[in-house]
């Protein structure tokens, strides 16, 4: 790992969409160059053509094995709640996935994220630090693997996700969430064993200690200089047709809500 504690060779910064490009990536798709801004997204599972979560984020690294990236604390993002403003999480369980949803404009709270995520991987990795970084965990978040656009990197959640803690022990996180999404049919039972595969596999990097775990990540720190990146205007745009995911508009965040 390259060692950016003192912020690194940082590049030229580009704004989400428009990025300043390095060298040629897969499928001659131009790689970031660290500093660079770029959009992380998630589409909903209920509606796969819609935009639910979008996270601007500075380009750590960007090579043919990983992207990383920096989604700094007070981050604008859009998060979906449900149609009334209830925070998904205060949703009762059963009914979480069933009430209707829009989106709203939000701010990253608390420490930032560096995100990993390796081309053709079935997650990403995430890392949180406490207050004064301390590196208080990893987070694997299962998911599809990542569709690069010009403008950033495109998923959907598969609702389990494992926990990694630095003495190495994990545990399983969202089991509840992951059997209430099948028992809705947001995921059938083929796709949720393919989930549990992925898992499987994940873990059995943790227990080789392979990277990004073995890496040394955990004491990376971002450029003091870097600044916020902005949430763009057309944040839901399809990639590569300058069209809108219908319905995914975000609406402004009562006033407070930070």
């Amino acid at each position: 790992m390259v060692d950016t504690a003192d912020g690194g060779a940082v590049g030229p910064r580009g704004t989400a969409g428009t990025p300043r490009h390095a060298v040629s990536g897969a499928a001659g798709r131009p790689r970031w160059a660290p500093g660079e801004h770029i959009l992380w997204r998630y589409r909903d599972n209920a509606a796969g053509d819609r935009i639910h979560i979008c996270r601007p984020v500075t380009v750590v690294q960007d090579t043919e094995e990983l992207l990383a990236v920096w989604m700094a604390p007070g981050t604008s993002c859009v998060k979906p709640v449900l149609a009334d403003g209830t925070p998904v999480h205060r949703e009762p369980l059963a009914t979480r996935y069933t009430r209707p949803r829009r989106t709203v404009r939000d701010h990253w709270f608390g420490t930032g994220v560096l995100k990993l995520a390796r081309p053709g991987d079935p997650w990403s990795v995430w890392l949180f630090w406490e207050r004064g970084w301390r590196f208080k965990n990893w987070y694997v978040n299962l998911e599809e693997p990542h569709r690069r656009w010009a403008g950033g990197v495109d998923s959907q959640d598969h609702f389990l996700d494992i926990c990694v803690y630095p003495d190495r022990h994990w545990e399983w996180r969202d089991e509840d969430e992951f059997a209430q999404a099948q028992r809705d049919g947001l995921m059938t039972a083929g796709q949720a064993a393919g989930v549990r595969a992925a898992g499987r596999a994940a873990l059995a990097r943790i227990a080789a200690w392979e990277g990004p775990f073995g890496d040394g990540w955990e004491g990376w720190r971002p450029d003091p200089a870097w600044p916020v990146p902005a949430l763009p205007e057309h944040w839901d745009r399809f990639p590569g047709t300058g069209d809108h995911a219908t319905g995914t508009r975000a609406d402004r965040a009562p006033e407070g809500l930070r």
